[in-house]
């Protein structure tokens, strides 16, 4: 039952954003702004405030991590060698394989983690988050540079890296994880200020997530969109959760992490699909098809979890 009053009015704000679209109340003037006042300030501002009140020393479990991201890696892999397989076409290619593995852990992966786990758990999560935000930037941006059909966006080692370093996401944990180290006490008038902001970052994330999504596309490609959503929504997280079974990990360390690892396919990756030529088509299929459908499988892996 608790799984059922977490997931549900979850989805339910993810599709009062998809409805307020439809009727106009959120018009694409508002829609850009917004999603970059949540991922830069409010989010951040979020993360970065859970981790520094959390003790970083007992919350951090590196053989979670180091888990979650060899799964990540293999998926990678295996998503790769399925395209080929599969006779997947050249210029969906990118979008396919980043849609297999690249998922949303900012705005759905730690709104569930926040509203089911509660405050520890979204600090572990927010915690792992930051560094698997780096390993699946760093792949999304070697693959779609391989599959680019522009030369001029082939990957550079300088550019990858400065994209992750400036991913606010990321520089929130690490500055979390820094106070948190070395105990320095956040004068309380900032802390409050932060307080407030953090207030904001899930829903309106949440009604922004529900805005983006698209249906049109998904007839025309069907199975490779099926194929994709079944490796990031089932392999990935299936794999996870019996590594940390086989590796005796107790549920209230890993648990935060397989829900990362079950989040859908992150918006991000039409960002990078479109700023790469990759296939934005498929990008926007994949993430609408696999946010849909994750409300159905976040409720299983947490079920079998606990």
């Amino acid at each position: 039952m608790a799984i059922a009053t977490t997931i549900i009015p979850i989805f339910a704000v993810i599709a009062l954003g998809w409805i307020a679209r439809i009727k106009g109340f959120l018009p694409a003037e508002f829609i850009g702004p917004a999603n970059r006042l949540v991922y830069y300030w409010a989010i951040p501002a979020m993360i970065f405030r859970s981790i520094y009140q959390g003790s970083f020393k007992t919350l951090f479990n590196p053989t979670v991590l180091i888990i979650s991201l060899v799964c990540i890696f293999g998926v990678f892999f295996i998503a790769w060698l399925s395209g080929v397989f599969a006779r997947i076409k050249k210029k969906q290619m990118g979008s396919f394989i980043q849609s297999a593995f690249h998922g949303n852990l900012g705005y759905i992966g730690l709104a569930v983690s926040y509203y089911y786990l509660g405050a520890d758990g979204f600090v572990r999560a927010g915690i792992m988050a930051g560094f698997i935000m780096i390993l699946q930037n760093f792949l999304a941006v070697v693959i779609l540079g391989i599959y680019s059909e522009d030369n001029s966006k082939k990957m550079n080692i300088k550019s990858v890296f400065h994209g992750i370093m400036a991913n606010p996401v990321i520089i929130a944990a690490m500055a979390g994880i820094f106070v948190s180290l070395i105990e320095y006490n956040i004068p309380i008038v900032i802390d409050n200020s932060l307080k407030i902001l953090s207030g904001m970052a899930l829903p309106l994330a949440l009604i922004l997530i529900g805005s983006s999504l698209s249906f049109e596309l998904i007839r025309h490609q069907i199975f490779p969109v099926l194929f994709s959503c079944a490796l990031k929504l089932v392999m990935l997280p299936g794999v996870g959760l019996i590594m940390f079974i086989i590796f005796e990990e107790a549920p209230r360390d890993y648990v935060p992490c397989l829900i990362l690892l079950a989040s859908p396919t992150a918006t991000l990756v039409y960002v990078m699909a479109q700023e790469t030529k990759n296939d934005t088509d498929f990008a926007v299929a994949t993430i609408s098809m696999s946010t849909l459908l994750s409300g159905i499988t976040f409720a299983f892996w947490i079920m079998l979890a606990v």
